[in-house]
Parts: structure tokens; sequence; C-alpha cells
């Protein structure tokens, strides 16, 4: 949900962007029009990237914040092409009850409209990419949006800080359950995520135990290995490969034989999508081209079960777990950090402060500037203390 305000040519309507919350605080609404002479500030909230757990509840604790206010909202459809294009919905209290529970966004998202390469269709019927970003900025001063909410993981908030550096007014909240936006200690998304991981590795290990077979599971992640590491630890992986780390075969043929003498005859092998090949090659599922993430990582899951089961001889079984770790309720703890980020953000956008984003840093919500939190991604560190931990109970890394 976003909350945005709207002005037409003789009255103010409200309009909740899909990608922005938009606030009016400090006068009177009645019959769709504005008692005059009152004090108006608008404030909103963004998002925009992919959907997934967590999501709807910084949605509903930023509308419900804004709502305590005294605001009405519409809402824009799939991120910045709502605002482009103003396709908007009605929206109020009903709309966004009971959003708890679920994942995704029932406005709608995408990770393609980026406002400073945004496909443009000419009159030839061919599609350019162009920097709308100033028509962007246009509407949100059509519509009094004094503030956004931009909810999102690197790309999202790095469109935002430069819309901030262009003279918009914007709030972060980070949102991706890959984990690798600096500045804050997590995001939200990522706990769902690791859960869904963990669940699948919990079943792989009854299969894999009963056929006696290495089995292989590849997870998400991109370029950080957060859910691989985090999911692998607590589902009991022998083997987690990272992008953080670089592997040999001879690493991974030596743990496996080393089990094999033990008396277990199947292992599992948790490995990250961004993951490079023993060549360090990155394995690309497909290209988009004007898309802002161009590469779909994937492929990493066959390329390490074929040169395993070539290696060792043992039946080799490769199971992608792909977008189901986007979907589904996110956990309670995704939900109050969700909740919290919400809540922070809007009360942020609600005091007119701008270029920052809200972060966890140990138990508590804080302000840290949008540059810092897009300058470089949170990468897993050799030294991390989970990875520590794997490697003292026997978990092999590759290296």
């Amino acid at each position: 949900m976003r909350l945005a305000l709207r002005t037409c040519q003789n009255k103010q309507d409200y309009y909740l962007l899909s990608e922005i919350v938009r606030v009016k605080i400090d006068f009177l609404f009645y019959r769709g029009s504005f008692l005059e002479g009152r004090k108006k500030h608008a404030c909103g909230n963004f998002n925009r990237r992919r959907r997934l757990p967590g999501l709807e509840c910084c949605d509903q604790a930023a509308a419900k914040t804004l709502f305590s206010g005294g605001v009405e909202v519409l809402g824009f459809r799939d991120g910045y092409r709502g605002i482009i294009e103003k396709d908007w919905m009605p929206i109020d209290k009903r709309a966004i009850s009971g959003l708890l529970h679920r994942g995704g966004t029932i406005l709608g998202t995408n990770n393609r409209d980026n406002p400073f390469n945004f496909p443009v269709v000419t009159a030839e019927g061919k599609t350019e990419y162009c920097d709308v970003s100033d028509q962007l900025l246009q509407n949100m001063q059509e519509l009094k949006l004094d503030n956004l909410i931009s909810i999102g993981g690197d790309g999202t908030l790095s469109i935002a800080r430069e819309l901030v550096d262009k003279g918009a007014h914007i709030v972060g909240v980070p949102k991706t359950i890959d984990n690798d936006l600096a500045a804050t200690d997590q995001t939200f998304g990522f706990d769902t995520a690791v859960a869904t991981a963990t669940g699948a590795l919990d079943k792989l290990h009854t299969t894999a135990e009963s056929h006696h077979r290495v089995m292989v599971l590849e997870v998400m992640g991109r370029y950080a290995g957060w859910i691989a590491l985090w999911s692998g630890v607590a589902g009991g992986a022998d083997v987690i490969l990272i992008p953080e780390i670089p592997w040999s075969l001879e690493s991974i043929t030596e743990k496996l034989e080393e089990r094999q003498k033990e008396g277990k005859p199947f292992s599992i092998i948790v490995v990250a999508e961004g993951t490079p090949a023993p060549d360090g090659q990155q394995v690309v599922r497909e290209r988009i081209e004007g898309s802002g993430d161009p590469l779909r990582l994937g492929g990493i899951g066959q390329v390490v079960g074929a040169l395993v089961e070539q290696a060792t001889g043992v039946e080799t079984r490769v199971t992608v777990l792909g977008h189901i770790q986007r979907g589904g309720s996110p956990s309670p703890l995704d939900r109050i950090l969700s909740t919290r980020f919400g809540v922070a953000a809007a009360e942020l956008a609600m005091s007119g402060r701008s270029g920052l984003m809200v972060a966890l840093k140990g138990n508590k919500i804080v302000p840290v500037p949008l540059e810092d939190a897009t300058k470089k991604p949170s990468l897993v560190q050799s030294d991390n203390e989970v990875v520590q931990a794997a490697r003292s109970t026997g978990i092999c890394f590759g290296d």
C-alpha cells in the first residue's frame, strides 16, 4: 500500500500509490473538498521491485500510522509506473484490513520500471528507454507529495537516492529476502526465505538418506550467501557453497568421501544462486534487456550436481527452490520487523525528514543515510560468526 494525495483543479483528492503512500495532515476533509486556510502536509509510501513476505505488514503499519494523522488514501499500481502514469485505485481502512498474514502486495509491483531508464513506445512502435525522472518529479509536485516512503532493496533505494539528489523527499525501508543491504542488521523477508529453504532441506534429508543420494539445493540470494548460510546451518547441510567463498570440487569430494567412511552414504549440499563455478565464471540463466537487474542468476545447482556425480559416482539430484522463497505467509519475526519499519518510516516522513532509511541496529530501529545503505552490498565475511560456527560443526564450504 502506498498513500498519496493528489490535487485537482478545484479540489484535492487522496490517492494511495502502488508504490506511494501520500498523506495530508492538520486539515479537515469534507465531501471531497478541504476547508481553506488549513496547514497542509503531504507524505508518501513507495514500494518497488519484487514481492515478498512481510511487504503487506509494512504497508499496513505505515498506512495505519499515517491514518492516525487524519489521512485518507488511494493507491497507484505497479511501482514507479504508477507514479509516472497516475494509475490509481481508492484505498481505505477496509482495504488494508487482514493483510498481516499475507505475502506479496495487493497493488502489484515490478522490478523493471526505472524512471531513469523507462520503457517508452515510439510512434513507430519501437521501445526506447528514456529518462523520465523529471516527469516523475513533476507528477509528484502536481500530486502535492511532500514525502515518499520507498520500500525496496538496493535497486529501489539507489533510485530513491538519485531522486533525493534531484530534490525529492524520500524515506527508505529495507525490503529484500537477500539480506544484502548495508547499514541494517537485517531486512524483512529474509527470515521467511530462510524458513522456507530450511523446510525444503528437512524434506530432502529423508529422501537423500533413503536412496543414498547426494541432494543439491539451489537457493536465492543473488551475490550474497546469507540465505544459503543460514538455511544450511539450520537445515543440517553437509556442504554450503556461497559467492563469497571460492570452492573446489576436490574439497567437496573429500567431504563426501569422509561421510561415506563414517557410514553416511548420503549428503546434502546447499548452493547460493550467485556462487560462481570453480573456474570463477558466473552461471546465468538468462539476460533481460532493459531491466535494472538484467542478469537472471541460476543454474549453478546443476553445475555442482553434475560435477559431484561425475567425481564420486554417487547418484546426485538437484532441486532449485526458486520463487517459492518469495511467497507464502511471512514469519512472525518478519511480521514484527516489517511492522516496526513501517511505523518508523511513516513517523520520519510525517516529521518532514528525507534522504534516510530506517534500519535495524541491535534491537532498535534507527534512521541511517540512504547513501550508506546503497553504496555497497552487505556480504558474508569469512570471519562471520555463523560461518565459524558452521565450520566448528564440520560443515564444508568447499575451500
